[in-house]
């Protein structure tokens, strides 16, 4: 396949990393040579310097015979023009576009992205995406990852393993006989700083981050076997009230269960902006640092603290003062992967981070065969991928035993006609399922193999 990437930033370089990885044939295009020179001098990539607005530039990228564009400069209109060029002067069949204005994200000018208007495929909006992840760490504050899969039947969770873990020490194998109807798979260990795949025989020790993939239903035994109680979050307060922190206050107002929020922002505009938005969220107008802010807050009382201004550093020293201020769980985002290994030394419990959640969006988009989901784990060491089995995928009518995946790959669960199925080494994968499956980054390309990648899908 080949795919033009328009940014070179950390998202449009993490994506040209995932398909260059996979033997794509990747251009990257961008205004600033020295991005342009980081992306081809670390990957196996070609890359022009230029506007990617610019038809010549383009042309010069390779979109005659394109099959795929990627927008993902700073510029929503850089983006939105360069997905016009590209189709009106080179018809390349797919267009996906970053966008972050609100306004062009509103659903009554969906209009505007049909193929006679603004042809562009696919819309990602990192600030939305940002959003809806923190609203899922918040749902399950004792986890520091958490996604769904499998139509809303699948979650995969991230726990820190404590010396109190009831499983600690125990065989993964062992597992299944102590807790024969718990629905939960480990298909993920960090240790000493090293993500793996597991064995049956494998251990869990203190100190280890496991990934386990479970039925929804079963989120709440999950975290109560492995040592973790799941607390209700009834009052919240956001530092940041830009557009990810304003979608979180809106949609922790639209719950039936009616969580109290205080949002604390330092620009004045942006704090009246959102206090107009909202209708019984308090808005204060200072700084997130400001001891004598956060007291006025409530911090103390608070149930969690999600910090989601547009610096890193003051996110982090946000977090830790509202930690130190007695609120016992914050959440930040943090841009910089450099900063996530001060995140445990510092007690934060749980981070966003914007790239991997954008380049997480647009993965699912770019997957051959019938991928439905993709969701990046760390620094993009792992994934969690959701496909439908085709009858012709080589894994069809296999038991899941039968089927030779990399040790790099777990089989996390199962959709079979609507049902969830925690799959074990007799289990039989049919046409038509739906299957969650954990694959280190560099089995991800067997993986698309076994799943009948083929451009013909596109």
């Amino acid at each position: 396949m080949k795919v033009i990437i328009c940014g070179a930033g950390q998202v449009g370089w993490q994506i040209a990393r995932h398909l260059s990885g996979e033997r794509n044939d990747v251009t990257v295009v961008d205004n600033n040579p020295d991005l342009v020179r980081r992306a081809t001098d670390t990957l196996d990539v070609q890359g022009i310097a230029g506007f990617a607005s610019y038809p010549d530039i383009l042309d010069r990228a390779g979109a005659r015979d394109a099959d795929m564009i990627i927008a993902a400069t700073h510029s929503d209109e850089v983006n939105m023009v360069t997905c016009q060029v590209a189709h009106s002067v080179f018809a390349i069949q797919r267009k996906i576009a970053r966008l972050r204005g609100q306004s062009y994200l509103d659903a009554i000018y969906s209009d505007l992205y049909r193929r006679d208007h603004m042809p562009i495929d696919v819309v990602i909006s990192p600030e939305r995406e940002v959003a809806e992840a923190a609203l899922r760490r918040l749902a399950a504050p004792a986890a520091f990852d958490t996604e769904q899969f499998l139509r809303g039947q699948g979650t995969l969770l991230g726990i820190k393993i404590d010396e109190d873990c009831p499983v600690v020490n125990t065989p993964l194998r062992q597992l299944t006989d102590l807790f024969s109807t718990l629905k939960t798979i480990v298909v993920g260990l960090r240790r000493d700083g090293q993500l793996f795949a597991p064995d049956p025989g494998d251990q869990i020790f203190a100190g280890d981050s496991a990934y386990l993939f479970t039925e929804s239903n079963d989120v709440t035994r999950t975290l109560e076997i492995f040592g973790k109680t799941q607390s209700k979050q009834e009052r919240v307060v956001v530092i940041g009230g830009g557009n990810v922190g304003l979608a979180v206050a809106k949609a922790l107002e639209g719950r039936a269960d009616r969580v109290r929020v205080k949002v604390i922002e330092k620009n004045r505009a942006s704090a009246e902006r959102a206090a107009d938005a909202l209708d019984r969220t308090i808005v204060l107008n200072g700084d997130g640092l400001d001891a004598a802010l956060l007291t006025e807050a409530g911090i103390s009382r608070a149930d969690a603290v999600l910090v989601v201004t547009d610096d890193d550093k003051t996110n982090l020293l946000a977090a830790v003062r509202a930690k130190g201020m007695g609120c016992p769980m914050a959440i930040c985002l943090s841009n910089d992967p450099s900063l996530v290994p001060l995140m445990e030394p510092l007690d934060i419990d749980a981070y966003i981070n914007p790239r991997a959640t954008t380049v997480s969006s647009i993965l699912r988009h770019i997957r051959h065969g019938r991928v439905r989901g993709v969701y990046s784990i760390g620094d993009a060491e792992a994934e969690m991928i959701e496909a439908q089995v085709l009858s012709t995928s080589p894994i069809a009518g296999q038991r899941i035993r039968d089927i030779e995946f990399p040790e790099g790959v777990l089989v996390g669960g199962l959709l079979k006609a609507g049902r969830y199925v925690k799959p074990t080494g007799e289990t039989r994968v049919e046409e038509g399922d739906l299957v969650a499956i954990f694959a280190m980054s560099d089995d991800v390309p067997e993986v698309e193999r076994l799943l009948q990648v083929s451009i013909d899908f596109f």
